[in-house]
């Protein structure tokens, strides 16, 4: 048979998986610095788990699969129920917060006729046991700096709240239906069936106003504070004190030029509790990435802690900085180094590698066959070993001047760099 790669999957070759290398490494870097600790977790975890988690649509969306002893499990199809698992069941007795970071991939379900990726890889921190804006503002801010460092040149964050949605909805006292129509028409940003809600009989005129007014709020402070009236007029003053205090911290450290209070935005899962967010990049109609505040997941794990985090698409992420002209640029391999003896070749490469180059062998190969090897290869260098001199070979194959003892910095790091006006 001849093997091919299975419906939503694909498999990622040399160039483009050292990009993604660079891009996850460097928000990694970023996450660590933060005091953020590296955790992975199983890529199945039990239905059930997902279940009590409150994951939405979760039926329309999981990769189940049942295990040799019938469990029902699932792939995960993202990474903050895991390691809200992880922490009720391993960390319930270590006194908080925990930081938490991760670049793992993720797994979700599409029909077959949507062409849509069942893989993808989320880079993201989860901030357990630490409550209130100041945590909610540590995530937006690592976020930034994640972003800034994956060399994004522009992007924007939106962020909003659940609470003051859900405050109206109490406050208008009606059924639980409508109060679910309500949050389904939020999710999916249909302002026009909200408006429709809003009117319905029973819903108390300052309510709709609010309902029909809240979701189009969008800017700084000044969208806080309108909103803040609407909800003082419905009966729920305090609701967007976090919220307030979130937004004054981040223009208090240079962030408001980059952040949006949004109050439109609804994450596609049910259990945020308070603050959402949201990343775009120009010509993209999709976010990069997102989170919020989670308080009741840990609960349903019989661990109650508060909780925030957010996950950003390393598929997206590319695709943005494709668009920006700012992929990163991979630093080549310095040389493919050759020669008729093995234990020369070895030998040499050794001490190559010890002294910072990035070497590949071609045992055997010499002359023009070594050039056209370091050619496939994209190396700055070809080079053949005779003895215990190693010399460079000239685009015609021939040897010019052996390298010098000790042996000199690798070419990408010295003359290469020069040349190019900057590091490769």
């Amino acid at each position: 048979m001849r093997p091919v790669t299975p419906r939503g999957f694909r498999d990622v070759l040399f160039a483009e998986a050292a990009e993604r290398e660079a891009v996850s490494s460097a928000m990694s870097a970023v996450f660590d610095a933060w005091g953020y600790g590296p955790v992975e977790t199983p890529v199945a975890e039990e239905y059930a788990t997902l279940e009590a988690a409150g994951v939405r649509s979760l039926e329309q969306t999981a990769f189940r699969l049942f295990d040799i002893d019938g469990s029902l499990l699932a792939l995960r199809p993202e990474m903050t129920v895991p390691i809200a698992r992880l922490t009720a069941s391993r960390l319930s007795a270590t006194p908080g917060p925990h930081r938490f970071r991760y670049v793992a991939p993720v797994f979700r379900e599409h029909a077959s006729l949507r062409g849509q990726s069942r893989q993808f890889t989320q880079a993201g921190v989860e901030l357990v046991g630490a409550s209130g804006p100041a945590g909610d503002a540590e995530i937006v801010s690592v976020l930034v700096d994640a972003l800034n460092a994956a060399g994004l040149g522009v992007y924007s964050i939106v962020v909003g709240t659940v609470e003051l949605l859900r405050a109206l909805i109490e406050a208008a006292g009606l059924s639980e239906s409508w109060g679910k129509a309500v949050l389904d028409a939020a999710h999916e940003r249909n302002l026009v069936e909200i408006d429709r809600l809003s009117r319905r009989e029973g819903v108390a005129v300052q309510i709709g106003e609010a309902l029909r007014a809240v979701p189009r709020l969008r800017g700084g402070a000044e969208a806080i504070e309108v909103a803040a009236k609407h909800a003082a007029a419905c009966g729920c003053a305090g609701v967007l004190r976090d919220i307030r205090d979130t937004y004054r911290i981040l223009e208090s450290t240079g962030l408001g030029d980059v952040v949006t209070v949004d109050f439109g935005i609804m994450r596609s899962f049910d259990y945020y509790t308070g603050l959402v967010l949201e990343v775009y990049a120009p010509g993209l109609g999709l976010p990069l990435g997102g989170g919020g505040r989670y308080d009741g997941v840990l609960a349903g794990f019989g661990a109650p802690a508060p909780a925030a985090g957010f996950a950003l698409g390393l598929e997206r992420i590319m695709i943005a900085l494709a668009e920006q002209g700012a992929t990163p640029r991979i630093r080549p391999l310095d040389a493919v180094i050759g020669g008729a003896v093995a234990e020369e070749v070895f030998s040499a490469a050794c001490a190559l590698r010890a002294a910072g180059w990035r070497v590949r062998m071609a045992l055997a190969a010499a002359g023009l066959e070594l050039v056209a090897e370091a050619e496939r290869a994209d190396a700055e260098e070809a080079l053949e070993v005779a003895g215990d001199r190693i010399y460079r070979l000239d685009r015609a194959g021939e040897r010019a001047l052996p390298l010098e003892k000790p042996l000199p910095a690798a070419p990408t790091l010295s003359w290469a760099a020069a040349r190019e006006g900057g590091s490769r």
